[in-house]
């Protein structure tokens, strides 16, 4: 029975997400999940006996069609309950170009994985936005300079 996507995101498991830049863009996956559509980095779990970095490539590739080269690792951050998120910056060809692939765990079922885009981060939502900022992206050259022209305003959703 192939299990739900809230009960394949509610494990507690180690993952890997790459954080790839070109310009002043982030390649971002759409993806389904917990009945709403969001942004989010490539990547996903790590299998037994499997490196982070490992995985990191793996998915990449599962998930873009995209070759890539790990520049370095950008975060650790350890979850409550089990589990370890790890983030790399990784680089690709100037020349790649993504597609959207799949997410094989879902195979025969609801693969959450829509869509892959290249995005700007006034082109992604303020939620999904701060899960960039826990991946490290302010760590990615470029990306400070682009915070510090924004302004001071304070912005909570629904107002």
């Amino acid at each position: 029975m192939t299990e739900t996507t809230e009960e394949f995101y509610g494990r507690k498991r180690s993952r890997s997400v790459a954080v790839i830049v070109r310009g002043d863009k982030i390649l971002m996956e759409k993806v389904h999940f917990f009945e709403r559509d969001f942004c989010t980095l490539p990547g996903g779990g790590i299998e037994e006996g499997e490196t982070p970095e490992q995985a990191v490539l793996r998915e990449l590739k599962e998930e873009t069609g995209l070759e890539g080269k790990i520049i370095r690792l950008l975060t650790v951050q350890h979850k409550g309950g089990g589990g370890t998120d790890y983030s790399f910056e990784v680089e690709i060809p100037a020349d790649a170009v993504a597609v959207t692939g799949s997410d094989p765990e879902f195979e025969g079922g609801d693969d959450p994985l829509k869509e892959v885009l290249w995005m700007r981060l006034d082109e992604i939502s303020e939620k999904d936005r701060a899960f960039l900022w826990s991946y490290g992206l302010m760590q990615v050259d470029g990306f400070f300079d682009i915070i510090k022209g924004w302004d001071n305003e304070i912005s909570y959703p629904g107002e």
